[in-house]
């Protein structure tokens, strides 16, 4: 039975589940979403930490856009990894110095300052809220020109 055979209906079908079983296109990383108990305090020390204000604020969720990837942070521990998740690395140019600002705004060290090759170094913390942030020292990754 050929598409010329088939209803409409039946073509409009046919066209969904073709599309469902496409492999998506995928865009790179959007956002990482950290469990925060006290919106009011975690969004304070996040304002701090990247030296920004959220672009959204409400009482369910608030999202810094932070070099064009968003750290959002979620009040609602269902919703949320929580620890033991996905460790997200956040780009920096001197990890040591990141590192150094992290611990006196609050953070407590998790990793030191570790080199894995090529140049490339890492650091995690665990933020007040007790999540892991990672930052990451990269001088082989560059970002595409939008």
């Amino acid at each position: 039975m050929g598409m010329s055979s088939m209803s409409s209906n039946e073509q409009t079908e046919v066209g969904r589940i073709k599309s469902c079983t496409e492999p998506p296109n995928f865009l790179g990383l959007r956002t990482a979403i950290y469990h925060a108990p006290d919106l009011p305090k975690a969004k304070s020390w996040y304002s701090k930490i990247f030296d920004i204000e959220p672009y959204f604020d409400q009482p369910f969720y608030v999202g810094f856009n932070v070099g064009g990837y968003e750290l959002g942070l979620d009040p609602v521990p269902s919703l949320s990894a929580g620890s033991g998740g996905v460790v997200v690395y956040w780009g920096v140019s001197d990890a040591d110095a990141a590192l150094k600002r992290l611990l006196s705004l609050g953070a407590t060290e998790r990793t030191n300052v570790q080199d894995v090759g090529e140049g490339i170094r890492v650091a995690t913390v665990l933020d007040p809220f007790g999540n892991i942030f990672g930052v990451i020292e990269n001088p082989h990754f560059k970002l595409p020109n939008a």
